[in-house]
């Protein structure tokens, strides 16, 4: 009926139900080796819902003293629970590198079992050292030297042809792979023929102009051996004074060109015996000496004047007697233009007596006769002196004449006065 209310049933003593059946606890699941969210570990900390012994869920708030909650597992993933619960890192204390990648299984496991108690059921094993891995150092430093690369930049190694193609020559130096030398460095010049001139088996020796690359193939060039030598052995003339032939391949404005030792060498207009008419020389021969020598800046400078003069520094010698004319009057002495090279009669070798000025002994276009003292024939300087013919001092102010006649037999005599001075200072 609506609105009517249910009858309630009166008040009594609470009849007690039968007894059912005994249900057993619900089975957990054990806990995963997992991260569990914040929401999940809330849950599983929530009490479970108690039963008491007829199998009946409890009012809320009511405990049953007869159906105590059971523990929770000591795997289950509670806030409280530590890391070394939750990883069992406890268990890896002591260990080692090669414990975990299994180079032994011997000492660093004792004391440890699947359940964290001693177990001592592994045999020891010592820990690998070096000698286990069959090393063999002087194996080691062969293998090094046979991969070791061959040449640096800069060094002169000895070949062998193994083949000379189109682009080319290919040359074994004792690398993991051959040398190559391109075609416009295999010589001076033009070479038309590489496999004429570079046969296969024949040895050569070249320039490493660049190392090995990634396949170990070193860039190797003869031309540029054959320039650092020819460098070298002009260097060794220019110190020595050397007069050398050149032939004349070319002209410009300033001078000529010419070929020497492989080399392009210049002879400017001014040390040209015939400079007006340059461009007639093209094809001629001559001697030349050296002004300028630099490798570096790849600069030879030649001369032809100066070729002359050394030739005549060539016949001189100290203690000559010189015919010569005065060129240039300076404050401290004579130029003397002895037929292409000029000697320097300085003023305290003219007379034995001061001189207020050196006009008093000589003058400019005047010819004299003066001795050879000192030869300098990198600088090509030669000291003369008139001194030494004077019989007393000052003789040459006051007749001249007469020592300039009678210059041949006092040079003898001043010969003999050199010749003491030398074995004196020596």
């Amino acid at each position: 009926m609506a609105g009517s209310q249910r009858p309630v049933p009166p008040a009594g003593p609470r009849s007690k139900p039968a007894a059912p059946t005994r249900a057993e606890p619900p089975l957990r699941k054990p806990p995963q080796l997992m991260y569990l969210s914040r929401k999940e570990e809330e849950d599983q900390d929530q009490p479970a819902p108690t039963t008491d012994q007829a199998g009946v869920s409890a009012p809320e708030g009511a405990t049953s003293p007869a159906a105590p909650r059971p523990a929770s597992p000591p795997q289950a993933r509670g806030s409280g629970t530590s890391d070394d619960e939750r990883f069992e890192t406890a268990s890896l204390e002591g260990m080692t590198m090669a414990d975990l990648m299994g180079a032994a299984d011997g000492a660093s496991r004792q004391g440890r079992s699947a359940g964290g108690a001693p177990s001592g059921t592994t045999p020891s094993r010592p820990a690998r050292t070096v000698d286990d891995f069959d090393f063999d150092e002087d194996a080691f430093l062969a293998a090094l030297d046979e991969n070791e690369p061959v040449g640096a930049t800069g060094d002169v190694v000895t070949g062998t042809v193994i083949s000379a193609e189109s682009d080319g020559v290919y040359i074994d130096i004792g690398g993991k792979a051959p040398g190559f030398m391109p075609k416009a460095e295999a010589g001076l010049g033009v070479i038309g023929n590489l496999k004429e001139r570079f046969p296969k088996g024949q040895p050569v020796e070249v320039l490493v102009t660049r190392e090995q690359n990634a396949d170990g193939m070193v860039t190797i060039s003869a031309r540029a051996l054959a320039l650092r030598q020819s460098w070298e052995k002009v260097k060794q003339l220019e110190a020595a004074g050397k007069v050398v032939q050149v032939k004349v391949s070319g002209f410009n404005r300033g001078g000529v060109t010419c070929d020497l030792e492989g080399l392009r060498g210049f002879i400017p207009r001014s040390q040209l015996q015939n400079g007006e008419n340059h461009e007639q020389l093209v094809g001629t021969s001559f001697a030349v000496a050296f002004l300028e020598v630099n490798a570096d800046t790849r600069k030879l400078v030649l001369s032809e004047k100066r070729a002359a003069s050394a030739s005549l520094l060539a016949e001189l010698e100290v203690g000559q007697l010189v015919d010569g004319q005065v060129v240039s009057v300076k404050p401290y002495g004579f130029f003397v233009d002895l037929g292409g090279v000029s000697g320097l009669l300085h003023q305290s070798s003219i007379t034995g007596v001061h001189l207020r000025d050196i006009r008093e002994a000589f003058s400019q276009g005047e010819r004299l006769k003066a001795l050879v003292t000192q030869i300098d024939p990198s600088r090509g300087r030669i000291a003369l002196n008139t001194a030494l013919l004077e019989t007393q001092p000052g003789e040459l102010l006051t007749a001249k004449d007469t020592v300039m006649a009678e210059a041949e037999d006092r040079a003898n005599r001043a010969r003999l006065l050199l010749r003491q001075q030398e074995q004196e200072a020596g």
